[in-house]
């Protein structure tokens, strides 16, 4: 069997079992990731998921800070194919030109849907009934090039961002080690994007991270599970940030209520009113203590501290 060289790009959690599948069929030559960085309470430089993986199986790693500046490494190792995953930056024309057998992205969308670094929470928060993985061709411009092959998974009511991405992540693996072969060989069928159906999901801003009332139950439903458990929807009760991470959509209308009033307080929740009529939150992050269930968190108040109060 021809003895076919990669070089594998990704940085996150979702991009390890990618790494894991190629490594366990193919020569793995070379890893790149995005640099370690600080992190927790007490800043300490951590290693990147994929950076991990790697050296448990004793691959070469390279982490480039710009790697539009800093590629030629990655050059010296010879690689057949690359194959990248959540890497994180953007590969520069010398890269994606070298390789014989070109450059190959598993991405997190039905393309030419949601292109970008967010696609999983844009996919939850604009309320799409599916999803999927793409095995694509790269070429210069992000999430552009010829898709090799899809797979499509319907977005439950009951997923939120964790449960999508980590079911997104074993079919990415899967479907790219079954398009292998055909990449290889060169026999699969490239198909064009179509440029009339191109959206974008760019990554997620501090500000499409706050809770806003005035729309509907649906659209608070899907933005609190399409951010949670990172980085998490917020709202601000008595002037501290609230962090939301799952709710459900009430009954009651509350007409007479206004807009983000607490209207309601159930055994397993706190009903909001909204744009068209009542949120239940039942599990958050108050300021300055630890996640908990909204149940949890009720037992510890009076109700009458939190009717009528207004969050915003």
């Amino acid at each position: 069997m021809e003895r076919i060289r990669v070089v594998f790009m990704g940085t996150p959690d979702f991009s390890v079992p990618i790494l894991e599948g190629l490594i366990d069929s193919y020569d793995v030559v070379g890893v790149v990731s995005q640099p370690d960085k600080k992190v927790g309470r007490h800043q300490v430089l951590t290693n990147t998921p994929v950076k991990e993986v790697a050296l448990k199986n004793n691959i070469k790693v390279l982490q480039p800070i710009h790697i539009k500046n800093d590629y030629q490494d990655i050059l010296d190792l010879n690689p057949d194919i690359i194959v990248t995953c959540a890497y994180g930056q953007m590969i520069p024309k010398e890269l994606l030109e070298f390789p014989r057998l070109g450059c190959i992205n598993v991405h997190a969308s039905l393309l030419p849907k949601f292109r970008g670094g967010a696609p999983i929470h844009k996919s939850i928060i604009t309320g799409e009934d599916k999803t999927g993985i793409t095995i694509m061709y790269m070429e210069e411009a992000m999430d552009s090039g010829d898709i090799i092959s899809q797979r499509e998974t319907k977005i439950e009511s009951s997923d939120n961002l964790e449960t999508l991405h980590d079911r997104l992540s074993i079919m990415g693996k899967e479907l790219l080690l079954e398009s292998f072969p055909s990449i290889i060989d060169g026999t699969n069928q490239r198909i064009k994007q179509n440029v009339d159906e191109v959206t974008y999901a760019y990554n997620i801003k501090r500000e499409e991270e706050h809770i806003d009332f005035t729309k509907t139950s649906l659209e608070i439903f899907n933005l609190i599970r399409g951010l949670s458990p990172v980085p998490g929807a917020y709202t601000v009760l008595n002037d501290k940030e609230m962090k939301v991470y799952a709710s459900k959509i009430g009954d009651n209308k509350f007409s007479d209520k206004s807009i983000g009033e607490v209207v309601a307080i159930y055994k397993d929740g706190i009903g909001i009113k909204t744009g068209d009529g009542e949120i239940i939150l039942t599990d958050i992050k108050p300021f300055g203590k630890k996640r908990m269930l909204v149940g949890s968190y009720i037992n510890g108040i009076k109700e009458d501290d939190l009717i009528g109060k207004v969050l915003n």
